[in-house]
């Protein structure tokens, strides 16, 4: 019993003096934050008060440093507002704004320089800086419920990103939303984040995303871009539960990806829903790929990849496929599908074949639609599917369902960016 309390008095003992060692530091409109965060030990939480604070602050130790009524930080478009240098720093309830706009030195409202792990940016507002927040080899970096906007009055090429993350480990992105920036999201070189629940408009890409392992992207809004989520040079992802609609280009773009899965998409109201380029041995299974100009762009050599239990509804184009022979699909719902299911399985009799002849004379005469039962055009695709001069390689569902899914698909038409 005495060893047992020599042991764990020290322990308390230590935690009391951490304890009290940490104190809060105030600061008040007219003062200097930076004075504060000089006078600060580690550990000491910094409260600034609302008001104006025309500084660029430097923060080398482990601190937190709290607004109370959105203080505003102006950097006055000079530098990075706020360089953070150490681990376990945290910013929260502020407005950080009017960095400088140096691409060559990646001016940033809040830059996460190398080894300052465990960074915590919340609840604050990120307001015509070049970069929002860039985050650079650096681990747990957790940025939560932020609004970043760019310098929306520079021409794309020459904004930052609203966040970059390079080579970094663990980030947790969630919650925020990003507009006017280049790129919504850049990362390089990271791997075992999550990015969730960010909402992500009026920029380049939503996300910009390469040389890349192990992430999960989930349940993001990403809208009204040129593109949505473009998933470059990458293993190991998880894309689930997203809504990427209205992009002026590709809704998600998977382009050299392996071993990944996407699920659970509404991809809805793009030019192109989903672009596969180089993509194999993964699985896309539960998408709504609904009203975009075309549905799958597929070429690239895709091939081995699970596609199964998608919806294809209403998209001008279902499929644009480049290849040299017919790729095997399986259990999706194809809106143009127009056989039959004489057993009652819920499984068409014979397999979709998309842009055979028939549909190629759809696009071209919509009207002929209203003649698809008839045994005129009946005929027609049989001799398509006989002679194989006046058939192209395709996507081929050797099982397509005859209901859709995901039954609310309608109040995702008409989602289209003007």
């Amino acid at each position: 019993m005495p060893q047992f309390r020599l042991v764990v008095v020290p322990a308390l003992a230590m935690l009391f003096v951490r304890a009290v060692a940490a104190a809060t530091l105030t600061v008040h409109p007219g003062e200097r934050i930076g004075a504060a965060i000089d006078a600060a030990k580690p550990g000491d939480t910094i409260v600034v008060h609302g008001g104006r604070y025309d500084e660029n602050l430097k923060i080398g130790k482990r601190l937190t440093l709290r607004g109370i009524d959105r203080p505003i930080i102006d950097g006055h478009n000079t530098g990075d507002v706020i360089r953070i240098t150490a681990p376990d720093v945290t910013i929260s309830g502020l407005s950080i704004v009017n960095s400088g706009a140096n691409l060559t030195a990646q001016n940033a409202g809040i830059y996460v320089q190398p080894g300052a792990d465990r960074a915590q940016i919340d609840h604050c507002e990120l307001v015509y800086n070049l970069f929002g927040l860039w985050i650079e080899r650096s681990a747990d970096v957790h940025v939560s419920d932020n609004v970043i906007v760019g310098k929306r009055d520079l021409r794309s090429p020459d904004r930052g990103n609203g966040i970059q993350l390079y080579n970094t480990t663990g980030a947790q992105i969630v919650g925020n939303s990003i507009s006017y920036s280049r790129d919504g999201i850049y990362v390089d070189v990271s791997r075992n984040a999550l990015f969730k629940g960010n909402s992500i408009h009026n920029v380049r890409y939503g996300t910009h995303y390469m040389n890349s392992y192990y992430n999960v992207w989930d349940g993001n809004e990403v809208y009204h871009n040129r593109g949505g989520l473009a998933i470059m040079e990458s293993r190991n992802q998880v894309v689930k539960n997203n809504r990427v609609w209205g992009n002026t280009d590709h809704g998600i773009m998977l382009r050299t990806l392996q071993d990944s899965v996407i699920e659970n998409n509404v991809v809805a109201g793009n030019q192109r829903g989903l672009f596969i380029y180089d993509a194999e041995y993964n699985t896309l299974r539960g998408n709504l790929v609904v009203d975009n100009k075309v549905g799958v762009h597929l070429w690239g050599g895709s091939y081995q990849n699970d596609v199964t239990g998608n919806d294809f509804i209403r998209n001008q184009e279902q499929i644009r496929y480049v290849a040299a022979k017919d790729v095997a699909w399986t259990g999706n719902y194809w809106s143009n599908y127009y056989g039959w299911d004489r057993r009652g399985r819920g499984i068409g009799d014979i397999p979709y074949t998309a842009n055979d002849l028939v549909d190629r004379l759809t696009w071209r005469v919509p009207a002929v639609s209203v003649l698809m039962n008839s045994p005129a055009v009946q005929s027609l695709r049989l001799i398509a599917q006989q002679f194989p001069l006046v058939s192209v390689p395709s996507v081929v569902d050797s099982a397509p369902r005859m209901q859709p899914s995901h039954t609310a698909w309608s109040q995702w038409v008409g989602r289209q960016h003007d």
